[in-house]
Formats: C-alpha cells, structure tokens, sequence
C-alpha cells in the first residue's frame, strides 16, 4: 500500500490487485489504487491518477448503462460521504460506496475481436476458449458476432482459468448462467456501440456480478482499461497487434523485456509509467466528453 492507503484507519476486508475494500457495517467502500497488475501479478511501480480514471470512467457507465441491470453502487460522491471517511482526502474520485453483494466466483468475459490469449489459441485450435470459430481470421479480426468465454474466479495468487459455459452452469446453475451470459452481451452491444460512436472499439472486457437481495446485480468496475481492450478506429489495422489505449502497453513492455513470471515482477521505467497514464486519460476524455 502507498502512505495514503496506509493512513486510512477503516476495517480492510480485502485488498485486491488494485482495489481495497473496506467494511462499513451495511455497505462496502471500495477503493481504487494506483496500483497495476499485468498477467494476474502486481506491479511494484504505481501509475500516479490512474485510480481516479477507473473510478472516474466506472462511474460513468454505470450511469450509462442503468435499465439494463441493477447495479451495487450506493454513492461515488465523496460529498456525500459521511466525516469519518471525508476525512481521508486520498478517497476523493477514487472511491465508491456499495452495497454488500455476495459475489458470483466467474468472472464475465465478452470479446468481439480477436487478441490476446484468445488470438494465441486460435492459431493453435481455431478456437477461442473451446469455442470453435471461422478459418481466416486475423490478429484483430472483428469476428462475426460477440463471443462470452467465462473464467474461473480465484484467491490467493492463484490465476483465473478459462471454463467452459457448461462448467459455468455446474458452479452456478442454469438461470444464474443465462442471465450472466445474457446480461454480458448485452453491456457489452451497448457499451461497444457507444464506444465506437466515439471512434473507439470495446475489443473485449471483463464484468463481475454478484446477488443482493436475491437478485442479480453488476459490480466491481466496468469497461475501464483495467478490465477491457480499447483501440482507436482511426489506428485500427486487421493483422497486427493494436495500439491500446489500456494496460495492453505494460502487457507489451514486460514480454518485450521477456520478464518469464517466475520472478518477482519489475519496476515499470519512467515512460512506460507516464506513456500509460496519458493513454488512460485520453480513452477517459474520448468516451466521456470530459477533460479529466
């Protein structure tokens, strides 16, 4: 934790990989760190501000996409907070009350285009996540329509695994996994079509959900660079890696300096710190309309 996360005297119930959440007897407060994490490690170097964007950007589509499904936010006013947490300045536009929603273990995963891991094993099997797909396709292909590739959601260092949507049904039962593949697909068609709007592609991104009061709720943040895939229409080229305005660009330096994982990660250098942080601001302010 940084010397302002340290000094917040609340009840710490779970420190995430860049969030920490803290127990306010009826509700959660959850903070968003500057910290950054890239295949499933934490990174020791911060991202200075970079909290405040997921917070800002979670904030906003959260409000964007009311009337779909009910969400967990309760407020992310730090006006409206009570002294006892006003008190902590460091919270102000990085942190959200919520409500005590019992978390879905899988995590949501919708991709439209073809990248990452799923590009990795379409060269092997033609297939992203077991899902068998057209021949021909590119690195960063459009594919035909939108494809939900759940995961496994683990603890204790332990990495996600991708799981299969019968496998999904065995954790979580049928009504629970049609309503997770549904919902998904339509956040993401709503959000991606808004996105591009604004001469952005949602390549991919990943949704979290949990049950209050018996009914299903959307949680933890949404469609930041932190949880998807941005790229710039503009930029855009079919067959190559994209330029990503998200955390893809620590993802690349790290296999570029081929750290193998079996170490302690490194230290971020100076411009690959400030050249992330310009790339999350500026997808902020092209899908908000909003200097930051």
């Amino acid at each position: 934790m940084s010397n302002k996360e340290d000094s917040i005297n609340l009840p710490l119930v779970h420190k995430g990989k860049v969030r920490n959440v803290y127990d306010l007897g009826q509700s959660y407060l959850i903070v968003a760190s500057d910290r950054i994490s890239a295949f499933d490690y934490v990174i020791p170097t911060i991202i200075p501000d970079k909290g405040r964007v997921l917070h800002k950007l979670s904030m906003f589509w959260f409000d964007f996409i009311q009337g779909i499904v009910p969400n967990h936010i309760i407020t992310g006013n730090f006006e409206s907070f009570l002294p006892s947490i006003k008190q902590y300045e460091y919270l102000r536009d990085r942190s959200m009350i919520v409500k005590k929603a019992k978390r879905v273990d899988i995590e949501c995963i919708v991709r439209g285009y073809l990248a990452g891991s799923g590009w990795k094993e379409y060269q092997r099997s033609q297939t992203v996540c077991g899902i068998k797909l057209p021949g021909g396709l590119k690195e960063s292909s459009k594919l035909p329509e939108a494809v939900f590739t759940p995961s496994s959601k683990e603890e204790g260092g332990k990495h996600d695994e991708n799981i299969s949507f019968e496998e999904m049904v065995k954790r979580v039962g049928k009504d629970t996994a049609e309503s997770l593949l549904r919902i998904s697909l339509e956040l993401y068609k709503r959000v991606s079509e808004d996105s591009f709007s604004k001469g952005i592609i949602l390549a991919d991104t990943k949704l979290e959900f949990g049950f209050y009061d018996n009914q299903l709720i959307l949680i933890d943040e949404i469609f930041t660079p932190d949880s998807s895939r941005f790229w710039e229409i503009d930029k855009y080229e079919e067959g190559k890696p994209q330029d990503s305005l998200d955390k893809q660009y620590v993802r690349d330096y790290l296999e570029r300096i081929k750290w193998d994982k079996s170490s302690p990660a490194p230290e971020l250098p100076k411009d690959v710190v400030e050249k992330t942080m310009e790339k999350y601001i500026s997808l902020y302010e092209k899908l908000t309309g909003v200097s930051f």
